[in-house]
């Protein structure tokens, strides 16, 4: 019979060089991967024009898509509370069998070429899609290539970021919240507008911080759906693509204009998404 030994992993002073290696056999590729993110972002800043930073963001490209872009994100997030809190509040209590492949079909934007989700809104919404087909025979009214076909499209997209985040918040709120409202006589829309939307206020900013940035950022959807016409459907992404044809300096400025926004959107949601 023989004994066995088993081997244990060094430790105390010996083991150092050996944790040093390995140490270094990880921060290697994941330095790579940080500078592969960080160096376009660097160039972007070092090719800025800063001295005539003003005059770049004061050419009618950059004020109109900048102007369009508020106005329609403005919209796109009135819709995406009025219609995606009353869903996220349905698939976070709902306990039929269909609720799971309802969340499914609501994220399934996240995951979609936004040029298909822009090739599916016009085969709906189109002269002669599905809806607007009877839409411009019956009442004369044209959705595709107007401002209207911007918010539908931001909206298209940015709906299920903020589905997802506000529907997480309802399902950590405590059911027992609804049975006392009840009992002291509320019905399910006062409960709902007095006790619900209250108590997950942070889950709706924060899912409202990222719709509004993923509307920002909207650009396959949109400009199939709705083009690119100054002043009417070309928001800030359609606005740097265009000005890089004729005034490059123009596309870099509006481009560190959403990358502050993009940061400042991130630094605000650091505490509750990025820990």
């Amino acid at each position: 019979m023989t004994a066995t030994t088993t081997r244990r992993p060094p430790t105390g002073p010996a083991a150092a060089p050996a944790r040093r290696r390995g140490a270094w056999s990880l921060r290697i590729p994941a330095g790579l991967g940080l500078a592969f993110i960080v160096l376009p972002l660097l160039a972007l800043l070092l090719r800025t024009d800063w001295a005539d930073l003003t005059t770049h963001l004061s050419a009618p490209v950059v004020g109109q898509s900048l102007r369009l872009s508020a106005v329609t994100t403005s919209a796109t997030m009135v819709l995406v509370w009025l219609l995606g809190t009353p869903l996220a509040w349905l698939l976070a209590r709902s306990e039929s069998r269909l609720t799971a492949w309802a969340r499914a079909l609501v994220t399934v934007p996240l995951v979609l070429p936004p040029v298909v989700g822009g090739v599916a809104l016009l085969l709906a919404w189109g002269r002669r899609g599905v809806l607007g087909g009877p839409l411009e025979a019956w009442f004369g009214i044209t959705v595709p290539f107007t401002t209207v076909a911007v918010v539908m499209a931001e909206l298209f997209v940015a709906l299920p970021f903020y589905v997802v985040a506000v529907e997480g918040a309802m399902r950590g709120l405590d059911r027992r919240y609804d049975q006392v409202a009840a009992t002291l006589g509320a019905g399910p829309l006062r409960t709902f507008l007095t006790v619900v939307v209250p108590m997950v206020l942070p889950g709706i900013a924060a899912g409202s911080a990222l719709a509004w940035a993923r509307a920002l950022g909207e650009f396959g959807a949109t400009i199939t759906f709705a083009g690119s016409f100054p002043g009417r459907t070309q928001t800030a992404p359609l606005g740097v693509y265009a000005a890089l044809e004729q005034d490059p300096q123009a596309a870099i400025a509006l481009s560190v204009v959403m990358l502050t926004i993009s940061v400042v959107v991130l630094g605000a949601l650091r505490t509750r998404w990025l820990r």
